[in-house]
């Protein structure tokens, strides 16, 4: 198997190219781009990731145009997800800006939902997920994902874990941009101690929310 030996700066320059020339014949044209600075060195990074996080998959790169506004054919970002669950996992992405190394539940059903509030509620649980959080911020990741205003309905507004209450989708991510380690065979390190960081998260969703 052909080793993974870092992402080329040829990726970001691709996405940045994009963003201006969002096109069926500009992306033919320079396709094999695509194939050799993004999708390539993407998926060997992946293959290496694998025995420690899961089998990920790349994301397709065209738009589902279908009931947007927005007509552009291609996405300006190439995203990849290694699932522990349905919807619960390891995130890579990768734009004109650089990479950004993610992780958590991006949706919840309203069952999930149900049970992720009662997990939150609960002392033991929502305790153990409310230092995960913390931990996770002090490594200069940003906790994130879709959230009420309020409280929701049947829980106290002055609840100690108001705020995780709140969340409908529970991510977690840092913006790394284009370091040097990047381009070398060190970004599979780089990311896998970052997911590692990121694992105690997983791990709660995928224990008290998972569908």
């Amino acid at each position: 198997m052909t080793p993974f030996e870092g992402i080329p700066d040829a990726a970001f320059r691709f996405y940045a190219e994009l963003e201006h020339n969002n096109n069926r014949d500009w992306w033919l044209e320079h396709k094999a781009i695509y194939d050799d600075a993004v999708k390539g060195p993407l998926s060997l990074l992946l293959a290496e990731l694998e025995p420690a996080f899961g089998a990920a998959k790349l994301f397709r790169p065209n738009r589902d145009v279908r009931f947007s506004l927005d007509k552009s054919p291609y996405k300006t970002a190439q995203g990849a997800f290694a699932s522990t669950a349905e919807g619960v996992g390891f995130y890579l992405q990768l734009d004109a800006d650089g990479l950004l190394i993610g992780a958590g539940c991006h949706t919840h059903t309203p069952a999930q939902l149900a049970r992720y509030r009662s997990a939150v509620d609960a002392g033991a649980s929502g305790g153990e997920l409310q230092e995960i959080v913390q931990a996770v911020e002090s490594a200069g990741f940003a906790v994130e994902g879709e959230s009420l205003k309020t409280v929701p309905r049947g829980f106290d507004k002055d609840h100690p874990r108001a705020g995780l209450l709140k969340h409908k989708s529970l991510t977690a991510g840092v913006e790394v941009g284009q370091p040097g380690w990047l381009s070398t065979p060190g970004a599979s390190t780089e990311v896998a101690r970052r997911w590692e960081e990121l694992r105690p998260l997983v791990e709660w969703i995928s224990r008290y929310a998972a569908p």
